[in-house]
C-alpha cells in the first residue's frame, strides 16, 4: 500500500518505512550506517518503529 503522504502526524513520524527510499537514506545517515544495515534491522526486529530501531542499530554497531 503506497504512502498517503497528505496525512502526516505522531505515528508517522515514529515510523522508518522500509519501503521508501528516502526515509531509509535519511535514517541511515542519522545513525551513521548503511543503507542495509536499516532494512536488515527492520527485518531483524520486525518493527519499524524509530526508537526501536535506534536501539536496536546502536547495541549492533556499537564500537
Amino acid at each position: 500500500m503506497a504512502d498517503n503522504k497528505s496525512k502526516k502526524g505522531k505515528s508517522d513520524r515514529n515510523k522508518v518505512s522500509g519501503s521508501e527510499n528516502y526515509e531509509i537514506q535519511y535514517f541511515k545517515e542519522k545513525m551513521g550506517v548503511s543503507s542495509q544495515a536499516v532494512t536488515g534491522a527492520i527485518r531483524a526486529i520486525g518493527s519499524n518503529d524509530r526508537k526501536k530501531l535506534e536501539e536496536y542499530l546502536k547495541k549492533r554497531h556499537a564500537k
